[in-house]
């Protein structure tokens, strides 16, 4: 069974980057027709999907925040990563990361790592 476990720095100061990783087990992020995604809850509101990334490496961003977002892996270690720059206090929230299947349906997602933006 595959296992997602995210990790980040947890404080971020306003304006800065902030970079997420997701480790894998149990499946390989380039296993055919698997998906990787990056999903984050925002309070009151629901999830919001911010970038994936397919087993072949084409990734998709959303649009609204595809200037300030880079979705990256690095295959040796299985493991799925995120940039956010210019955080702002809007970004403070719980950040996941999950594997989809061809119709975008979650199916495993990882416990989740909270990014709080402070001075």
């Amino acid at each position: 069974q595959v296992r997602l476990q995210e990790s980040g720095p947890g404080l971020v100061k306003p304006s800065q980057s902030v970079s997420l990783t997701c480790t894998v087990s149990g499946g390989s992020i380039t296993t055919a027709y698997t998906y990787w995604a990056w999903i984050r809850q925002l309070p009151g509101k629901g999830f919001e999907w911010i970038a994936h990334m397919f087993a072949n490496g084409d990734t998709y961003y959303n649009p609204a925040l595809q200037s300030r977002t880079s979705i990256s892996r690095d295959t040796s270690k299985n493991e799925l990563a995120l940039r956010l720059s210019s955080v702002t206090p809007e970004d403070a929230t719980v950040y996941f990361c999950a594997r989809t299947d061809n119709n975008h349906l979650v199916d495993s997602w990882g416990q989740g790592t909270q990014i709080t933006a402070s001075a």
